[in-house]
C-alpha cells in the first residue's frame, strides 16, 4: 500500500479542492473530516448548512469547521452555474428553467463547480448509483481528447508478489460498461494504462484478457479483443499491449512461455483488461474476497476532469482512499 501513501504526501503537497456533493452522508462527513485534518485535500461539501453542522458538532468532527459548505438553496453563484448548464445543454433541448431546477441536484452542481473553475474534482456515489454519478459528468465535462467511453478501474494490493508490481495490478472496466465493443475496449485499455503511469507510478504492460491465447480458440468473443488489441496499440504505440491472453498467460511466467513465448507482455502482465463488464467485475470480487486482496476503486477513466464513484456500501476509508486518488487526478 506504498503507493497510496505517496499519493497521500503528493496530495499534502499539492492541495487541490474536491467536492463532496453527499455532504450530510454520514460517512462522507467522517471521511472530510480525516481529510481536513491531515491536510491532503481542501473540501467543499454541498448541502445544508445547518443540517451539516449539527451532524459534525454531535460527531465531534472537529475539523468540517475547515470545510467550505455550498448550500444550493443559499448559494449566491446558483444562477452563475444555472446559467451555464443551459448554456451547456441548450443544443439538447434544455430551458433555462429546467436549468434552474436542475442545477439544485448536488450530482449536477458539483459538476458544474468544476467546469466553472471553483473546484477540482467530485467524489460521490455513497448514496447513489454509479449512473447517478457519471451523468452529469459526461453531460458537463464531457470526456478527454480521443477518448468517448468512461471506464472503471481498481487498483488491485495482492499478497500474491510473484504478480504484476510485486503483488499489484490493475483491473478494468469494473464497474461502468455491460458489453464494450472493440474501439471502447481498446479506449478502456489507453485509459487504464495511463492511470497506471499516473497514479500507480508504475510502467504499464497491458493484457487483454479472453479464453484464448493467441489463436488457440476462434469465436467471435475472441475476434473482438483480437480487434481491440491491434486498436489500442494503434492508439498508444509507445504502451506495451498484448491480446488475446487467457489470465494464466499474462500473469504467470511458466505458463507464458508455453502459451506467447513471443509476447512482450505475457507472464509479467501489471494491467489486466477484461473483456466485459460480467468478467471484470466477477474476476476483481474473486481476487478481493479469496485472496484477501484490497481493491481500491472504481476508479473512473476518461472523463475530462476527475469525477469518482462510491459503492453504496462503502467504509470511511475507502471514502478517505478515494479522495486521495481524486487529488492526485487534479494534480495531473
Amino acid at each position: 500500500m506504498d503507493i497510496l501513501e505517496s499519493m497521500k504526501k503528493r496530495a499534502q503537497e499539492n492541495l487541490r479542492r474536491i467536492v463532496l456533493p453527499e455532504g450530510d452522508e454520514p460517512r462522507t462527513l467522517e471521511a472530510a473530516n480525516i481529510i481536513l485534518k491531515e491536510s491532503v485535500a481542501d473540501i467543499i461539501l454541498i448541502g445544508d448548512s445547518n443540517t451539516i453542522a449539527q451532524m459534525a458538532s454531535e460527531k465531534n468532527l472537529e475539523y468540517i469547521a475547515k470545510a467550505h459548505i455550498v448550500d444550493p438553496k443559499t448559494n449566491e453563484k446558483m444562477p452563475e452555474y444555472a446559467n451555464l448548464l443551459y448554456e451547456l445543454r441548450k443544443a439538447k433541448g434544455m430551458t433555462k428553467e429546467e436549468a434552474l431546477l436542475k442545477v439544485q441536484d448536488p450530482l449536477y452542481l458539483g459538476c458544474l463547480m468544476i467546469k466553472n473553475g471553483d473546484a477540482d474534482g467530485e467524489l460521490a456515489g455513497a448514496r447513489g448509483t454509479t449512473a447517478d454519478t457519471i451523468r452529469p459528468a459526461f453531460q458537463i465535462l464531457k470526456t478527454k481528447p480521443g477518448i468517448s467511453v468512461v471506464s472503471g478501474a481498481f487498483l488491485m494490493f495482492t499478497k500474491a508478489q510473484e504478480y504484476g508490481e510485486n503483488g499489484f495490478l490493475l483491473f478494468a472496466d469494473c464497474a461502468v460498461n455491460p458489453c464494450p465493443t472493440a474501439e471502447e475496449l481498446a479506449q478502456i485499455a489507453v485509459s487504464t494504462a495511463q492511470t497506471a503511469k499516473s497514479l500507480g507510478g508504475v510502467e504499464p504492460r497491458v493484457a487483454m484478457l479472453s479464453f484464448s491465447t493467441q489463436g488457440s480458440a476462434k469465436h467471435p468473443l475472441v475476434d473482438k479483443v483480437i480487434e481491440a488489441t491491434s486498436i489500442a496499440r494503434s492508439l498508444a504505440p509507445d504502451v506495451l499491449i498484448d491480446g488475446e491472453l487467457q489470465l494464466d498467460a499474462a500473469i504467470v511466467g511458466k505458463v507464458a512461455q508455453l502459451k506467447a513465448p513471443n509476447s512482450p507482455v505475457a507472464g509479467k502482465a501489471n494491467v489486466l483488461v477484461f473483456p466485459d463488464l460480467q468478467a471484470g467485475n466477477i474476476g476483481y470480487k474473486l481476487v478481493e474476497r479469496f485472496s484477501g486482496a484490497d481493491a481500491v476503486g472504481p476508479i473512473l477513466q476518461g472523463i475530462a476532469k476527475p469525477v469518482n464513484d462510491l459503492s453504496r456500501g462503502c467504509k470511511v476509508q475507502d471514502i478517505v482512499q478515494m479522495i486521495i486518488i481524486t487529488a492526485n487526478q487534479a494534480i495531473d
